[in-house]
Formats: C-alpha cells, sequence, structure tokens
C-alpha cells in the first residue's frame, strides 16, 4: 500500500485586514500580494522540513492562481515548495468560504493548518477542525489570538512538528475560549479571546470601536502589547495565555478611574473603569446589562433583550495551535536544522549562482 503524502493546508481569508477600522481609525491594508507573498514563505520553510504536500482553497482575490503560478519558478524549484492541490471552492465570499476550506482539509486529515488572518477567521476554522492544530498568522487588523511573527520562521515551526521532529507535548499549546450560552433559544457560541457586552441594541456595521459602546469585556488573555478589546485588560489586569484564569472588567463614562487604550491601530480612547477582576474557569457569569449586543472577538454577533439571560463562562477546551518559540527553541538545543554534506543546502553543494547577493 502507498504511502499517503506528507500533508499540511494553507487558509488565507482575502477579506482579512480590509474591514470598516480602515476608515474609523489608522489600520493598515494587508493586500493580496501581501498574503501571497506570505504564502510563499510558509512554502519554502515547509519545503525545507519535509512537508510534500499543501491543500489550499481557490479565491476570487487571485491568491491561490499567483501562487500555482509562482509554484512553476526557478526559485519554487531550488526551494522545492511541496506539491500543491487546490479546491475548487463554491465561492459565497463570506466566513463559510472559511468553513466549508477548513472541513475539507480536515477530510484529508492534514498535519496542521496554517491560517492568515484575524480573530475571526481563526475562531471559523477552529470551530471546524477539531484538534488539528493550527499554525496561527496575523493578517487581519485588531489580532489577539494569532501572534505577529515572520512566515518563515513559523512555518520552520510548523513543518517541525508536522514531520514529527518534533513531540505534540512540546510543540502544541490548548488555548482558552469563552462559551456563550442562552439556555431558552439554544445558543452556544465561542470566542477565543474577548466577549464584549455593547448597549448598542442592535448588530449594524459589527466593529465596536467607540468607548461608549462598552460596558463589559470578558478575556481568556490579555496581554500589554495588545491592540482592540482585549487591550482594556491587557493594560489593566494582564493574563497570559498559560494561566488557567481570565479576566473581566466592568467600565462606564463616570467612574472615577479611567484608562487610555488602543481600541484599533491609531485609534486612542479613555474608558472609565468600574471594576475588574480576574475569571475563573467553569464558573457561567451573568452580564451587567439586561439588553444589548455581545461582540465575539472584536464583532457584534447576538442580540439580546430583557427575557433573555445570556452568560459567559471561560473554559480550556480551545483550538490547539503551534507554540512556534517552543519549537524553535528546541530544535536549536537538539540541533535539528544542522544539516551535512549530503543536505542540497549545505555550502559546499551551492554553486557559484545560487549564493545570495552575488
Amino acid at each position: 500500500m502507498s504511502r499517503r503524502p506528507l500533508s499540511v493546508g494553507i487558509i488565507a481569508n482575502p477579506a482579512s485586514g480590509r474591514d470598516v477600522r480602515r476608515l474609523t481609525a489608522n489600520a493598515g491594508l494587508f493586500s493580496s500580494t501581501d498574503k501571497v507573498w506570505v504564502i510563499q514563505r510558509l512554502l519554502a520553510a515547509f519545503g525545507a522540513t519535509g512537508i510534500e504536500r499543501v491543500l489550499m482553497p481557490t479565491d476570487m482575490t487571485g491568491m491561490a492562481a499567483a501562487v500555482q503560478k509562482n509554484s512553476r519558478s526557478r526559485q519554487a524549484r531550488e526551494q522545492h515548495w511541496p506539491e500543491l492541490e487546490f479546491l475548487d471552492l463554491t465561492l459565497r465570499q463570506s466566513v463559510e468560504d472559511t468553513r466549508q476550506a477548513a472541513r475539507w482539509m480536515a477530510e484529508r486529515e492534514v498535519a496542521l493548518i496554517a491560517v492568515l488572518g484575524g480573530d475571526g477567521t481563526h475562531k471559523a476554522v477552529a470551530a471546524e477542525v477539531g484538534d488539528i492544530p493550527l499554525l496561527t498568522l496575523s493578517t487581519g487588523t485588531n489580532n489577539a489570538f494569532p501572534e505577529l511573527r515572520e512566515a518563515t520562521s513559523a512555518g520552520l515551526a510548523g513543518g517541525l512538528y508536522a514531520s514529527g521532529r518534533v513531540s505534540g507535548e512540546i510543540a502544541l499549546r490548548r488555548n482558552k475560549r469563552l462559551l456563550v450560552r442562552e439556555p431558552s433559544r439554544g445558543l452556544c457560541e465561542v470566542a477565543l479571546v474577548d466577549v464584549a457586552v455593547s448597549p448598542l441594541a442592535f448588530i449594524g456595521a459589527r466593529a465596536i470601536s467607540r468607548a461608549s459602546d462598552l460596558a463589559e469585556v470578558f478575556v481568556t488573555f490579555a496581554e500589554p502589547q495588545s491592540i482592540g478589546i482585549s487591550a482594556l485588560c491587557g493594560l489593566w489586569l494582564p493574563v497570559t495565555r498559560q494561566q488557567p484564569h481570565g479576566a473581566w472588567m466592568r467600565l462606564a463614562s463616570g467612574s472615577p478611574e479611567a484608562l487610555l487604550v488602543p481600541l484599533a491601530p491609531g485609534l486612542l480612547q479613555g474608558c472609565g473603569v468600574l471594576e475588574a477582576g480576574y475569571l475563573q474557569p467553569g464558573q457561567p457569569q451573568s452580564l451587567c446589562l439586561g439588553a444589548g449586543t455581545l461582540a465575539l472577538d472584536g464583532e457584534r454577533e447576538i442580540e439580546f433583550n430583557p427575557g433573555d439571560r445570556p452568560t459567559v463562562t471561560l473554559d480550556a477546551g480551545g483550538p490547539l495551535s503551534i507554540d512556534v518559540n517552543a519549537v524553535l527553541e528546541h530544535a536549536a538545543r537538539q540541533r535539528l536544522l544542522a544539516i551535512d554534506r549530503s543536505h542540497r543546502q549545505h555550502p559546499m553543494n551551492l554553486q557559484p549562482e545560487d549564493t545570495p547577493g552575488e
């Protein structure tokens, strides 16, 4: 029986980095061309670590077409990019495209999925793939769950794990999550980073970019360098990804204490802090408002009324992700990237024209 090729997936959200916060703040644009370059750096790293096949969905912005064209280039041959396989989706230009691609990759039993997007993209993929690990790459607006890092290093870490050279005990991190439940409506939704309670009655434009639109915040983790809603707790009551608890904060414009927070890139606003504390796992939290909307990972998704009783609960059942730093630190200690004379990239095997800068 023939051996199945060692495969990983890449999902790049064409719409990430292009939302309304480009108009309401000073957020930059992450173009399709930028994402193609990120994908190609991943392919080089995957090829160097023994990945044989990469699965990608098609899209309407030309990313997949550009990658496919460039896969026939001299650079791709010299870097031994993996074989590419594309899923020809029936495109809806919505989050369902991401979900459909993730389900396809799960059915193909890929070793991991590299995700290019923001918090919402990663949440959509995680909802479909069970315990397939995510290699997270930030290409969205307010990114907290995917860490900002160079794709080549991330690809090396992902490839070392997927090829079996670094064990899951070292490479994988189980993330926390927030469960939003409303029993009378049979509602159970997931957030990977934060849930914000807003007095706004309708979902509307989804994104929250004003302090006056926030009444309460729950977070799985909160880092001081974050941008967005989780930055509220990150600059007041920081919580790491590794700690078992989360944090919460209640806000009111008339509070005696206030905090200057970057709610979006280039958008700093003062938020009145009424009270804050740690969020313990497994303990459902009621909301401070009787009606309004709930924003999950930065976007309003749920409307609730006085007859509803939604709760927010922290638990440790979130997706697995690749701990890039841990993998590369292990690789350094074990010399996993050391090569001998037989390796094609050994300096003694390079021709003069192959030497960078010459």
